[in-house]
Protein backbone atom coordinates (compact mmCIF):
# COMPACT_ATOMS: atom_id res chain seq x y z
CA UNK A 1 0.00 0.00 0.00
CA UNK A 2 1.29 3.33 -0.83
CA UNK A 3 1.90 5.87 1.70
CA UNK A 4 -0.30 8.50 0.60
CA UNK A 5 -3.08 6.30 0.00
CA UNK A 6 -6.31 8.39 1.21
CA UNK A 7 -9.82 7.09 2.92
CA UNK A 8 -12.24 9.17 4.64
CA UNK A 9 -12.41 7.11 7.52
CA UNK A 10 -9.45 4.44 9.02
CA UNK A 11 -10.87 2.56 11.77
CA UNK A 12 -8.28 0.51 13.84
CA UNK A 13 -8.99 -2.11 15.32
CA UNK A 14 -11.70 -4.66 13.64
CA UNK A 15 -13.62 -6.55 16.79
CA UNK A 16 -17.05 -5.75 17.53
CA UNK A 17 -17.12 -2.15 17.59
CA UNK A 18 -14.99 -1.44 14.53
CA UNK A 19 -16.60 -4.36 12.38
CA UNK A 20 -20.14 -2.54 13.52
CA UNK A 21 -18.52 0.51 12.75
CA UNK A 22 -17.00 -0.08 9.15
CA UNK A 23 -20.22 -1.88 8.09
CA UNK A 24 -22.89 0.66 9.16
CA UNK A 25 -20.91 3.80 8.12
CA UNK A 26 -20.68 2.00 4.37
CA UNK A 27 -23.89 1.86 4.76
CA UNK A 28 -25.09 5.16 5.79
CA UNK A 29 -22.51 6.85 2.69
CA UNK A 30 -21.43 4.04 0.46
CA UNK A 31 -19.10 6.62 -1.40
CA UNK A 32 -17.15 6.77 1.75
CA UNK A 33 -13.62 5.16 1.29
CA UNK A 34 -13.15 3.64 4.80
CA UNK A 35 -10.31 1.12 5.98
CA UNK A 36 -10.14 -0.94 8.92
CA UNK A 37 -7.12 -2.49 10.05
CA UNK A 38 -7.05 -5.50 12.00
CA UNK A 39 -3.69 -6.67 13.74
CA UNK A 40 -5.31 -10.30 13.61
CA UNK A 41 -5.76 -12.66 10.87
CA UNK A 42 -9.31 -12.90 9.31
CA UNK A 43 -11.46 -15.92 10.57
CA UNK A 44 -14.79 -14.53 9.56
CA UNK A 45 -15.43 -17.55 7.57
CA UNK A 46 -13.44 -20.57 9.05
CA UNK A 47 -15.20 -23.11 10.84
CA UNK A 48 -13.27 -24.06 13.52
CA UNK A 49 -14.07 -20.45 14.85
CA UNK A 50 -17.53 -20.13 13.96
CA UNK A 51 -18.43 -24.17 15.94
CA UNK A 52 -19.46 -23.21 19.32
CA UNK A 53 -17.73 -26.18 20.57
CA UNK A 54 -14.29 -24.76 19.78
CA UNK A 55 -14.62 -22.34 22.08
CA UNK A 56 -12.53 -23.17 24.93
CA UNK A 57 -9.63 -24.45 22.59
CA UNK A 58 -9.41 -20.58 20.72
CA UNK A 59 -8.26 -19.17 24.23
CA UNK A 60 -4.79 -18.83 24.21
CA UNK A 61 -4.37 -19.67 20.70
CA UNK A 62 -2.99 -17.67 17.99
CA UNK A 63 -6.20 -15.35 18.12
CA UNK A 64 -5.73 -14.23 21.26
CA UNK A 65 -3.21 -11.42 22.38
CA UNK A 66 -2.72 -13.24 25.71
CA UNK A 67 -2.51 -10.15 28.09
CA UNK A 68 -1.02 -10.77 31.43
CA UNK A 69 -1.70 -8.75 34.80
CA UNK A 70 0.74 -7.30 36.50
CA UNK A 71 0.99 -9.25 40.27
CA UNK A 72 -2.01 -8.86 41.97
CA UNK A 73 -1.63 -7.62 45.07
CA UNK A 74 -4.96 -8.35 46.37
CA UNK A 75 -5.22 -11.65 45.00
CA UNK A 76 -2.02 -13.55 46.40
CA UNK A 77 0.17 -11.43 44.05
CA UNK A 78 -1.09 -13.91 40.92
CA UNK A 79 -0.69 -12.77 37.43
CA UNK A 80 -3.20 -13.39 35.89
CA UNK A 81 -4.21 -13.74 31.95
CA UNK A 82 -6.12 -11.98 30.21
CA UNK A 83 -7.25 -12.75 27.17
CA UNK A 84 -8.25 -10.66 24.44
CA UNK A 85 -9.35 -11.48 20.83
CA UNK A 86 -6.77 -10.86 18.16
CA UNK A 87 -8.66 -11.28 14.90
CA UNK A 88 -11.68 -9.88 12.66
CA UNK A 89 -14.80 -10.24 14.60
CA UNK A 90 -12.21 -9.30 18.10
CA UNK A 91 -14.10 -10.50 20.95
CA UNK A 92 -17.02 -12.25 19.28
CA UNK A 93 -14.24 -14.72 17.66
CA UNK A 94 -13.04 -16.48 21.02
CA UNK A 95 -15.77 -15.40 23.54
CA UNK A 96 -18.37 -17.70 25.60
CA UNK A 97 -21.21 -16.11 23.47
CA UNK A 98 -23.43 -14.51 26.56
CA UNK A 99 -26.16 -11.82 25.77
CA UNK A 100 -26.21 -10.20 28.63
CA UNK A 101 -27.65 -6.97 28.05
CA UNK A 102 -27.80 -5.78 31.82
CA UNK A 103 -29.24 -3.36 34.25
CA UNK A 104 -30.82 0.06 32.84
CA UNK A 105 -29.84 1.88 36.22
CA UNK A 106 -26.15 1.23 35.15
CA UNK A 107 -26.80 2.66 31.83
CA UNK A 108 -28.48 5.81 33.17
CA UNK A 109 -25.77 5.75 35.49
CA UNK A 110 -23.59 6.35 32.60
CA UNK A 111 -26.16 8.75 30.72
CA UNK A 112 -26.37 11.28 33.96
CA UNK A 113 -21.99 11.26 34.37
CA UNK A 114 -21.63 12.51 30.98
CA UNK A 115 -25.03 14.53 31.03
CA UNK A 116 -26.60 12.96 27.73
CA UNK A 117 -29.29 10.85 27.81
CA UNK A 118 -28.44 9.18 24.65
CA UNK A 119 -26.27 7.21 26.65
CA UNK A 120 -28.90 5.84 29.21
CA UNK A 121 -30.57 3.32 28.94
CA UNK A 122 -33.77 4.34 27.07
CA UNK A 123 -30.96 6.44 24.65
CA UNK A 124 -28.99 3.05 23.90
CA UNK A 125 -32.32 1.03 23.62
CA UNK A 126 -33.30 1.36 19.88
CA UNK A 127 -29.21 0.26 19.62
CA UNK A 128 -29.69 -2.70 21.33
CA UNK A 129 -33.14 -3.13 18.87
CA UNK A 130 -31.35 -2.58 15.73
CA UNK A 131 -28.52 -5.29 16.28
CA UNK A 132 -31.40 -8.04 17.39
CA UNK A 133 -32.49 -10.54 15.74
CA UNK A 134 -34.53 -12.10 19.11
CA UNK A 135 -35.33 -15.77 19.31
CA UNK A 136 -39.04 -15.35 20.03
CA UNK A 137 -41.57 -13.64 17.73
CA UNK A 138 -44.08 -11.06 18.84
CA UNK A 139 -43.74 -7.38 18.94
CA UNK A 140 -41.70 -6.81 22.14
CA UNK A 141 -40.56 -3.33 22.45
CA UNK A 142 -37.19 -4.12 24.12
CA UNK A 143 -36.18 -6.32 21.54
CA UNK A 144 -35.63 -6.13 17.53
CA UNK A 145 -36.65 -8.82 15.28
CA UNK A 146 -35.35 -7.86 11.89
CA UNK A 147 -31.63 -7.04 12.95
CA UNK A 148 -28.43 -9.11 12.17
CA UNK A 149 -27.11 -11.02 15.54
CA UNK A 150 -29.53 -13.75 15.91
CA UNK A 151 -30.02 -13.97 19.92
CA UNK A 152 -31.20 -17.03 21.34
CA UNK A 153 -32.07 -18.98 24.94
CA UNK A 154 -30.83 -22.31 25.99
CA UNK A 155 -34.15 -23.61 25.57
CA UNK A 156 -35.12 -22.18 22.02
CA UNK A 157 -32.08 -24.12 20.92
CA UNK A 158 -33.87 -27.30 22.79
CA UNK A 159 -31.20 -27.36 25.46
CA UNK A 160 -33.70 -28.55 28.52
CA UNK A 161 -30.33 -29.70 30.42
CA UNK A 162 -31.54 -32.14 32.98
CA UNK A 163 -30.69 -30.12 35.80
CA UNK A 164 -32.86 -27.26 34.86
CA UNK A 165 -35.91 -27.53 37.00
CA UNK A 166 -33.55 -28.49 40.35
CA UNK A 167 -31.54 -25.71 39.86
CA UNK A 168 -34.21 -23.41 39.38
CA UNK A 169 -36.37 -24.74 42.11
CA UNK A 170 -32.60 -24.32 44.48
CA UNK A 171 -32.77 -20.65 43.50
CA UNK A 172 -36.87 -20.24 44.32
CA UNK A 173 -36.85 -21.65 47.56
CA UNK A 174 -34.09 -18.76 48.86
CA UNK A 175 -36.51 -16.46 47.31
CA UNK A 176 -35.16 -15.37 44.51
CA UNK A 177 -38.05 -15.20 41.35
CA UNK A 178 -38.22 -16.03 38.03
CA UNK A 179 -37.78 -13.60 35.30
CA UNK A 180 -39.45 -13.92 32.26
CA UNK A 181 -36.75 -11.52 30.65
CA UNK A 182 -33.74 -10.91 32.27
CA UNK A 183 -32.49 -8.80 29.01
CA UNK A 184 -35.07 -6.15 29.34
CA UNK A 185 -33.23 -3.75 31.10
CA UNK A 186 -34.13 -5.51 34.57
CA UNK A 187 -32.35 -8.35 35.06
CA UNK A 188 -32.74 -9.32 38.90
CA UNK A 189 -33.96 -12.92 38.91
CA UNK A 190 -33.49 -15.80 37.64
CA UNK A 191 -33.31 -15.50 33.82
CA UNK A 192 -32.95 -18.30 31.06
CA UNK A 193 -29.10 -17.82 29.47
CA UNK A 194 -29.59 -15.62 26.03
CA UNK A 195 -26.32 -16.22 23.50
CA UNK A 196 -25.50 -14.83 20.25
CA UNK A 197 -25.77 -17.91 18.48
CA UNK A 198 -27.51 -19.33 15.28
CA UNK A 199 -28.43 -22.93 15.69
CA UNK A 200 -25.95 -22.99 18.11
CA UNK A 201 -23.35 -21.66 15.54
CA UNK A 202 -20.61 -18.68 16.63
CA UNK A 203 -21.19 -15.29 14.92
CA UNK A 204 -18.22 -13.24 14.30
CA UNK A 205 -19.18 -9.77 14.30
CA UNK A 206 -17.07 -9.31 10.99
CA UNK A 207 -19.88 -11.58 9.19
CA UNK A 208 -23.38 -10.85 10.96
CA UNK A 209 -21.70 -7.01 9.83
CA UNK A 210 -20.75 -7.45 6.09
CA UNK A 211 -17.62 -5.79 5.14
CA UNK A 212 -18.29 -5.54 1.41
CA UNK A 213 -17.16 -1.95 0.10
CA UNK A 214 -14.72 -1.94 3.07
CA UNK A 215 -11.13 -1.78 2.08
CA UNK A 216 -9.68 -4.77 5.13
CA UNK A 217 -6.54 -5.06 6.38
CA UNK A 218 -5.87 -8.08 8.29
CA UNK A 219 -2.35 -8.47 10.20
CA UNK A 220 -1.29 -5.46 10.34
CA UNK A 221 -0.51 -3.33 13.55
CA UNK A 222 -0.94 0.28 14.34
CA UNK A 223 1.51 1.94 15.90
CA UNK A 224 0.27 5.23 16.41
CA UNK A 225 -1.59 7.89 15.39
CA UNK A 226 0.38 11.16 13.62
CA UNK A 227 -1.16 15.22 13.92
CA UNK A 228 -0.53 18.07 12.28
CA UNK A 229 0.52 20.40 14.85
CA UNK A 230 0.48 23.77 12.71
CA UNK A 231 -2.68 25.27 14.10
CA UNK A 232 -4.05 25.89 17.56
CA UNK A 233 -5.26 22.35 18.10
CA UNK A 234 -3.34 19.21 16.98
CA UNK A 235 -5.29 17.22 14.24
CA UNK A 236 -5.14 13.39 13.60
CA UNK A 237 -4.55 12.98 10.19
CA UNK A 238 -2.78 9.27 9.67
CA UNK A 239 -1.89 6.30 11.13
CA UNK A 240 1.81 4.53 11.22
CA UNK A 241 1.87 0.67 11.07
CA UNK A 242 4.55 -1.17 13.09
CA UNK A 243 6.45 -1.52 9.95
CA UNK A 244 6.80 2.42 9.30
CA UNK A 245 4.41 2.64 6.75
CA UNK A 246 1.59 5.92 6.75
CA UNK A 247 -2.07 6.20 5.63
CA UNK A 248 -3.77 9.72 5.32
CA UNK A 249 -7.39 9.98 6.65
CA UNK A 250 -9.12 12.44 4.87
CA UNK A 251 -12.15 12.84 7.52
CA UNK A 252 -11.39 10.91 10.90
CA UNK A 253 -9.07 8.36 12.82
CA UNK A 254 -11.29 6.03 14.72
CA UNK A 255 -9.77 3.79 17.28
CA UNK A 256 -11.74 0.88 18.46
CA UNK A 257 -8.82 -1.68 19.85
CA UNK A 258 -10.28 -2.04 23.09
CA UNK A 259 -9.59 -1.32 26.54
CA UNK A 260 -6.53 -2.70 26.39
CA UNK A 261 -4.46 -1.33 22.84
CA UNK A 262 -6.78 1.44 22.81
CA UNK A 263 -4.92 3.46 25.32
CA UNK A 264 -1.34 1.82 23.95
CA UNK A 265 -2.03 3.57 20.82
CA UNK A 266 -3.05 6.94 22.36
CA UNK A 267 -0.25 6.71 24.87
CA UNK A 268 2.40 6.20 21.89
CA UNK A 269 0.90 8.77 19.66
CA UNK A 270 1.24 11.53 22.39
CA UNK A 271 -1.95 11.57 24.76
CA UNK A 272 -1.82 10.75 27.64
CA UNK A 273 -0.79 11.43 30.98
CA UNK A 274 2.39 13.87 30.79
CA UNK A 275 4.84 11.90 33.25
CA UNK A 276 4.27 8.80 31.46
CA UNK A 277 5.03 10.20 28.09
CA UNK A 278 8.27 11.66 29.46
CA UNK A 279 9.01 8.96 31.41
CA UNK A 280 9.26 7.32 27.38
CA UNK A 281 10.93 10.08 25.62
CA UNK A 282 7.68 10.32 23.88
CA UNK A 283 6.84 13.88 21.68
CA UNK A 284 3.99 15.12 23.85
CA UNK A 285 0.64 16.14 21.76
CA UNK A 286 -1.59 16.76 24.71
CA UNK A 287 -1.55 15.78 28.12
CA UNK A 288 -4.18 14.09 28.63
CA UNK A 289 -4.45 12.56 32.36
CA UNK A 290 -6.94 10.16 32.61
CA UNK A 291 -5.53 8.12 29.22
CA UNK A 292 -5.13 4.65 30.62
CA UNK A 293 -6.74 5.46 33.67
CA UNK A 294 -10.21 4.15 35.39
CA UNK A 295 -9.53 0.57 34.34
CA UNK A 296 -12.46 -1.55 35.36
CA UNK A 297 -13.36 -5.26 35.14
CA UNK A 298 -15.65 -7.85 36.17
CA UNK A 299 -14.01 -10.14 38.29
CA UNK A 300 -15.35 -13.76 39.18
CA UNK A 301 -14.88 -16.78 41.64
CA UNK A 302 -15.65 -20.43 40.31
CA UNK A 303 -16.18 -23.50 42.88
CA UNK A 304 -16.57 -27.34 41.96
CA UNK A 305 -19.04 -29.76 43.30
CA UNK A 306 -18.82 -33.36 43.08
CA UNK A 307 -22.24 -35.22 42.46
CA UNK A 308 -24.24 -37.49 44.81
CA UNK A 309 -25.05 -39.68 41.14
CA UNK A 310 -23.05 -38.56 38.83
CA UNK A 311 -24.00 -42.05 36.61
CA UNK A 312 -27.60 -40.03 36.21
CA UNK A 313 -26.02 -37.98 33.47
CA UNK A 314 -25.99 -34.42 34.82
CA UNK A 315 -22.77 -32.84 33.17
CA UNK A 316 -20.47 -33.09 30.30
CA UNK A 317 -18.44 -35.81 30.30
CA UNK A 318 -20.92 -38.66 31.27
CA UNK A 319 -22.24 -40.78 28.50
CA UNK A 320 -25.68 -39.91 28.97
CA UNK A 321 -25.56 -36.19 28.31
CA UNK A 322 -25.45 -37.12 24.90
CA UNK A 323 -28.29 -35.26 23.55
CA UNK A 324 -26.36 -33.42 20.36
CA UNK A 325 -28.24 -29.62 21.08
CA UNK A 326 -26.70 -30.07 24.19
CA UNK A 327 -23.42 -28.71 21.87
CA UNK A 328 -25.56 -26.16 20.90
CA UNK A 329 -23.88 -23.48 23.59
CA UNK A 330 -22.81 -23.23 26.72
CA UNK A 331 -24.11 -25.90 29.40
CA UNK A 332 -26.36 -23.24 31.81
CA UNK A 333 -29.61 -22.88 32.00
CA UNK A 334 -30.01 -19.74 34.10
CA UNK A 335 -28.28 -16.14 35.22
CA UNK A 336 -29.44 -15.40 38.96
CA UNK A 337 -29.02 -11.33 38.82
CA UNK A 338 -29.01 -10.16 42.51
CA UNK A 339 -28.60 -7.71 45.05
CA UNK A 340 -26.62 -8.03 48.55
CA UNK A 341 -27.56 -6.97 51.50
CA UNK A 342 -27.70 -2.99 52.28
CA UNK A 343 -26.08 -2.61 55.25
CA UNK A 344 -23.43 -4.84 55.25
CA UNK A 345 -22.46 -2.98 51.33
CA UNK A 346 -23.29 0.48 53.32
CA UNK A 347 -20.56 -0.52 55.79
CA UNK A 348 -18.02 -1.69 53.39
CA UNK A 349 -17.98 1.86 50.68
CA UNK A 350 -17.51 3.62 54.14
CA UNK A 351 -14.74 2.21 55.16
CA UNK A 352 -13.52 2.84 51.45
CA UNK A 353 -14.88 6.46 51.16
CA UNK A 354 -15.58 7.64 54.62
CA UNK A 355 -19.10 8.50 55.49
CA UNK A 356 -21.62 7.56 53.00
CA UNK A 357 -25.33 8.48 53.33
CA UNK A 358 -28.67 6.76 52.12
CA UNK A 359 -28.46 8.14 48.70
CA UNK A 360 -25.17 6.62 47.50
CA UNK A 361 -25.69 5.39 43.79
CA UNK A 362 -24.94 1.48 44.84
CA UNK A 363 -27.42 1.39 48.06
CA UNK A 364 -30.50 1.61 45.44
CA UNK A 365 -31.86 -1.58 46.17
CA UNK A 366 -32.85 -1.84 42.09
CA UNK A 367 -28.90 -1.93 41.67
CA UNK A 368 -27.55 -5.55 40.78
CA UNK A 369 -24.32 -6.14 42.13
CA UNK A 370 -23.99 -10.00 41.74
CA UNK A 371 -24.32 -12.70 39.34
CA UNK A 372 -24.35 -16.56 39.70
CA UNK A 373 -23.95 -18.81 37.24
CA UNK A 374 -24.56 -23.26 37.55
CA UNK A 375 -22.46 -24.59 34.61
CA UNK A 376 -23.07 -28.48 33.85
CA UNK A 377 -19.27 -29.20 33.97
CA UNK A 378 -17.46 -29.62 36.21
CA UNK A 379 -13.62 -30.17 34.34
CA UNK A 380 -10.37 -28.22 35.52
CA UNK A 381 -6.58 -28.54 34.72
CA UNK A 382 -5.00 -26.99 37.71
CA UNK A 383 -5.43 -27.42 41.82
CA UNK A 384 -8.00 -28.91 41.75
CA UNK A 385 -7.55 -30.88 38.97
CA UNK A 386 -10.87 -32.24 37.74
CA UNK A 387 -11.40 -34.73 34.83
CA UNK A 388 -14.04 -34.23 32.23
CA UNK A 389 -16.13 -37.21 33.24
CA UNK A 390 -19.62 -36.22 34.26
CA UNK A 391 -18.69 -36.35 37.89
CA UNK A 392 -19.41 -32.87 38.83
CA UNK A 393 -20.58 -29.09 37.95
CA UNK A 394 -19.09 -25.78 38.35
CA UNK A 395 -20.48 -22.65 39.71
CA UNK A 396 -19.53 -19.01 39.03
CA UNK A 397 -19.72 -15.98 40.74
CA UNK A 398 -19.69 -12.61 39.68
CA UNK A 399 -19.07 -9.17 41.00
CA UNK A 400 -21.11 -7.02 38.72
CA UNK A 401 -20.55 -3.42 39.86
CA UNK A 402 -17.03 -3.10 41.23
CA UNK A 403 -15.07 -0.13 42.67
CA UNK A 404 -12.10 -1.37 42.05
CA UNK A 405 -9.80 0.88 39.83
CA UNK A 406 -6.38 -0.08 38.02
CA UNK A 407 -4.44 0.90 34.53
CA UNK A 408 -2.79 0.79 31.44
CA UNK A 409 0.72 2.04 30.88
CA UNK A 410 3.28 1.27 28.75
CA UNK A 411 5.72 -0.98 29.23
CA UNK A 412 7.85 -0.06 26.11
CA UNK A 413 7.89 1.96 23.05
CA UNK A 414 7.36 -0.60 20.65
CA UNK A 415 3.90 -1.32 19.93
CA UNK A 416 4.04 -4.79 19.39
CA UNK A 417 4.96 -4.87 23.49
CA UNK A 418 1.91 -5.70 25.62
CA UNK A 419 1.43 -2.59 27.89
CA UNK A 420 1.57 -3.10 31.65
CA UNK A 421 -2.02 -3.75 32.90
CA UNK A 422 -3.29 -3.84 36.60
CA UNK A 423 -7.04 -4.01 37.05
CA UNK A 424 -6.27 -3.75 41.17
CA UNK A 425 -8.70 -6.38 41.32
CA UNK A 426 -10.14 -6.90 45.23
CA UNK A 427 -8.86 -3.68 46.43
CA UNK A 428 -11.65 -2.16 47.90
CA UNK A 429 -13.68 -2.91 50.73
CA UNK A 430 -17.01 -2.87 48.75
CA UNK A 431 -15.53 -5.33 45.93
CA UNK A 432 -14.59 -8.06 49.27
CA UNK A 433 -18.03 -7.36 50.93
CA UNK A 434 -20.05 -8.11 47.05
CA UNK A 435 -18.16 -11.03 45.86
CA UNK A 436 -18.08 -12.52 49.84
CA UNK A 437 -22.46 -12.04 49.67
CA UNK A 438 -22.51 -13.70 46.33
CA UNK A 439 -20.35 -16.75 47.18
CA UNK A 440 -22.63 -17.29 50.32
CA UNK A 441 -25.92 -17.38 48.43
CA UNK A 442 -24.06 -19.92 46.01
CA UNK A 443 -23.33 -21.76 48.67
CA UNK A 444 -26.30 -21.56 50.07
CA UNK A 445 -28.02 -22.48 46.67
CA UNK A 446 -26.03 -25.68 46.73
CA UNK A 447 -25.67 -26.77 50.50
CA UNK A 448 -28.14 -25.57 52.26
CA UNK A 449 -31.39 -26.19 49.91
CA UNK A 450 -32.81 -29.40 49.89
CA UNK A 451 -32.17 -29.52 45.84
CA UNK A 452 -28.67 -29.11 46.54
CA UNK A 453 -28.51 -31.25 49.47
CA UNK A 454 -30.13 -34.09 47.30
CA UNK A 455 -27.57 -33.46 43.95
CA UNK A 456 -24.26 -32.21 46.01
CA UNK A 457 -22.23 -34.39 47.44
CA UNK A 458 -18.93 -32.24 48.42
CA UNK A 459 -17.33 -29.43 47.22
CA UNK A 460 -13.55 -30.33 45.57
CA UNK A 461 -11.41 -28.26 47.09
CA UNK A 462 -7.32 -28.11 45.71
CA UNK A 463 -4.74 -29.24 48.06
CA UNK A 464 -4.25 -27.53 51.17
CA UNK A 465 -7.66 -25.62 51.37
CA UNK A 466 -10.55 -26.89 53.45
CA UNK A 467 -14.02 -26.99 51.70
CA UNK A 468 -16.68 -23.97 52.57
CA UNK A 469 -20.03 -23.24 52.88
CA UNK A 470 -22.36 -20.01 53.17
CA UNK A 471 -21.65 -19.77 57.02
CA UNK A 472 -17.92 -19.77 56.51
CA UNK A 473 -16.36 -16.72 58.29
CA UNK A 474 -15.45 -13.48 56.17
CA UNK A 475 -11.50 -14.14 56.11
CA UNK A 476 -12.18 -17.74 55.04
CA UNK A 477 -14.21 -16.52 52.03
CA UNK A 478 -11.84 -13.87 51.18
CA UNK A 479 -8.86 -16.34 51.17
CA UNK A 480 -11.00 -18.24 48.71
CA UNK A 481 -11.26 -15.33 46.20
CA UNK A 482 -7.77 -14.50 46.68
CA UNK A 483 -6.84 -18.08 45.88
CA UNK A 484 -9.27 -18.80 43.01
CA UNK A 485 -10.96 -14.87 41.96
CA UNK A 486 -10.09 -13.90 38.48
CA UNK A 487 -11.44 -11.88 35.13
CA UNK A 488 -14.31 -12.62 33.28
CA UNK A 489 -12.66 -10.55 30.24
CA UNK A 490 -14.49 -7.58 30.61
CA UNK A 491 -12.61 -4.44 30.58
CA UNK A 492 -13.24 -1.08 29.95
CA UNK A 493 -13.05 2.13 30.86
CA UNK A 494 -9.46 3.31 29.81
CA UNK A 495 -11.09 5.99 27.40
CA UNK A 496 -13.89 6.93 29.71
CA UNK A 497 -16.19 9.09 28.28
CA UNK A 498 -16.61 12.61 29.84
CA UNK A 499 -12.84 12.37 31.07
CA UNK A 500 -10.93 11.14 27.52
CA UNK A 501 -13.36 11.72 24.64
CA UNK A 502 -16.82 13.21 24.81
CA UNK A 503 -20.46 12.43 24.54
CA UNK A 504 -19.70 12.45 20.48
CA UNK A 505 -16.69 9.96 21.10
CA UNK A 506 -14.45 12.80 19.97
CA UNK A 507 -11.00 12.70 21.85
CA UNK A 508 -11.00 15.86 23.72
CA UNK A 509 -8.26 18.81 22.69
CA UNK A 510 -7.50 17.26 19.06
CA UNK A 511 -9.56 17.16 15.84
CA UNK A 512 -10.09 13.96 13.75
CA UNK A 513 -9.68 11.48 16.10
CA UNK A 514 -12.63 9.42 18.05
CA UNK A 515 -12.66 6.28 20.04
CA UNK A 516 -15.55 3.34 20.00
CA UNK A 517 -15.05 0.84 21.57
CA UNK A 518 -15.68 -0.14 25.86
CA UNK A 519 -12.51 1.28 27.02
CA UNK A 520 -14.98 4.54 26.80
CA UNK A 521 -17.79 2.88 29.44
CA UNK A 522 -16.97 5.23 32.29
CA UNK A 523 -18.46 3.08 34.99
CA UNK A 524 -19.13 -0.81 35.08
CA UNK A 525 -22.31 -2.22 34.34
CA UNK A 526 -23.87 -5.74 35.18
CA UNK A 527 -23.67 -7.10 31.83
CA UNK A 528 -21.72 -8.91 29.66
CA UNK A 529 -19.84 -6.52 27.55
CA UNK A 530 -20.15 -7.50 24.06
CA UNK A 531 -23.94 -6.95 23.94
CA UNK A 532 -23.60 -3.34 25.10
CA UNK A 533 -20.39 -2.88 23.00
CA UNK A 534 -22.67 -3.85 19.83
CA UNK A 535 -25.25 -1.19 21.05
CA UNK A 536 -23.02 1.96 21.21
CA UNK A 537 -21.18 0.79 18.56
CA UNK A 538 -24.59 0.80 16.32
CA UNK A 539 -25.22 4.59 18.41
CA UNK A 540 -21.78 5.68 17.21
CA UNK A 541 -21.99 4.84 13.91
CA UNK A 542 -24.85 6.98 13.49
CA UNK A 543 -23.67 10.08 15.21
CA UNK A 544 -20.54 9.78 12.85
CA UNK A 545 -22.56 9.18 9.50
CA UNK A 546 -24.52 12.27 11.00
CA UNK A 547 -21.73 14.39 11.20
CA UNK A 548 -20.45 13.44 7.10
CA UNK A 549 -20.87 16.31 4.94
CA UNK A 550 -20.43 14.78 0.53
CA UNK A 551 -18.55 17.10 -0.46
CA UNK A 552 -20.86 20.02 -2.55
CA UNK A 553 -23.82 19.81 0.30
Amino acid sequence: MAENSNYHYIIVGGGIAGSVLASRLHEQHPALAILLIEAGPDVTNNPLVTDSANGPFLVGSELDWGYSTVPQRHLNNRVLPNNAGKALGGGSAINAGGWIRGDANDYNAWGKLVNDARWSYDGLLPYFRRTEHYHKLGLDTQHGYEGPLYTQSASSTGRNYPLRENIRKAWESVGVEYNSDANSGSPQGMGELVENRKDGQRQVASAVYPLTGIHVMTSNLVARVLFDTKGSTPKATSVELADGRKITAIKEIILSAGAYRTPQILLLSGIGPSEELQKHDINQILDAPHVGQNLHDHMSVAQWWKLKNPEAGYALGSPLFNNPNFAKGTPLDWVVTCGVPREGLKAALAKDEGTVDESHPLLSPARSHVECLTVYVGANKSEPVIPMDGSHITTVVLGGLPTSRGSVRLASTDPTVAPIIDPNYFSTEADRYVLRAGLRKMMEVMLGTTEGQNLIEAETVASGEKPLDWKARDDEIDERIKARGKTVYHPAGTAAMGQVVDSNLCVYGVQGLRVVDASVIPLPITAHYQACTYALSEQAAEIIGSSFQPRGN
